[in-house]
């Protein structure tokens, strides 16, 4: 009987930490065979998933619909953020969208004049907010071959009605950007670079990364600890707001595109060939998921209790506790 009762007891704990683990499923968009590059929740039912030549949808029942919206841009779209329920964004290429009803309508906003840029042409692909007024967005210039020439830093103080162009110390082209809900700002991109605001982007100062790498995406929780991914691989963790940046060994090579925490130990990042990696433990050690699919993973949004990511060729999948 005692043995009985063990067994037992090992099998329900198995179940629960399995459950507790949760899983990944696809889900149909309805449309898009287009690459989904962008995907942003506002609440379990309200959601958003963008990407290639201005393609953008939105469900209102947590995902099991999804309606189109007409954006009106071949532009493709980069990322898609909110920093409340109402007030969202999203960069396309040179172009810039806000809405101020929650995603019902979308309007164009201008960020730069014509004129501004006479050898090249800017392009945007990251967009973050510290509060209601301060924000940045950030990509690079490119040249008639497409070739990157300089680091695009705009800045803005008024919820983004008007934008100034800020110098940073890099040439580089900057693909993502996240606030530590304060003033503090961290922007990574190719060749390794991480920039660093702690006056809501006025002043950057250049972080030893400590590769030279492509870095594709960073997430912060709180002003010290913080994640990057980026190619081949590369996983660096902080837990001093970046003066230091350790690089995390895993048996993965997969170029890495997004990580998210959903809380301060619960970590996700997903990459090339449907590549889905979870910690448990701030980060310092990751673990592979089944994601059902071998498609390239873009993009990524995690809430404590669901999460989805999305990828190529209209790829939605859907994460459950």
């Amino acid at each position: 009987m005692v043995r009985y009762t063990l067994i037992l007891a090992v099998l329900l704990s198995s179940f629960a930490v399995g459950y507790g683990q949760g899983g990944w499923s696809a889900r149909p968009t309805g449309d898009s065979g287009s690459d989904l590059v962008a995907v942003y929740f506002t609440s379990a039912n309200r959601g958003f998933i963008a990407g290639d030549s201005g393609y953008l949808a939105s469900t209102s029942d947590g995902g099991r619909t999804w309606t189109k919206y007409p954006l009106n841009t071949d532009e493709d779209i980069n990322e898609i953020y909110f920093r409340n329920d109402d007030n969202g964004y999203l960069v396309a290429g040179r172009l810039m969208f806000i809405t101020k009803d929650g995603g019902r309508t979308w309007q164009q906003t201008a960020i730069y004049r014509q004129g501004d840029f006479k050898q090249g042409t800017p392009e945007f692909l990251s967009i973050r907010f510290a509060d209601k007024k301060r924000g940045i967005v950030i990509g690079s210039v490119l040249n008639s071959a497409g070739n990157v020439i300089d680091s695009l830093v705009f800045r803005t103080q008024d919820g983004g009605e008007t934008w100034q162009r800020i110098n940073v110390p890099t040439k580089r082209e900057l693909i993502h950007a996240d606030f530590d809900g304060k003033s503090n700002v961290w922007v990574v991109g190719d060749g390794g670079v991480i920039l660093f605001s702690e006056d809501g982007g006025l002043n950057w100062r250049v972080q030893t990364s400590g590769t030279t790498m492509p870095l594709y995406n960073v997430d912060f929780r709180d002003r010290n600890d913080g994640y990057v991914v980026g190619k081949s691989g590369t996983i660096l963790r902080t837990e001093n707001g970046g003066a230091t940046w350790e690089v995390v060994q895993t048996n993965f090579k997969e170029t890495f595109l997004r990580v998210d925490f959903a809380d301060d130990k619960n970590g996700w990042i997903v990459g090339y060939g449907g590549m889905i990696l979870r910690s448990s433990d701030r980060g310092k050690t990751w673990i592979r998921q089944e994601s059902g699919s071998n498609a390239n993973l873009y993009g990524l949004y995690m809430d404590k209790k669901f999460g989805w990511a999305v990828g190529a060729k209209g790829t939605l999948i859907e994460y459950r506790r």
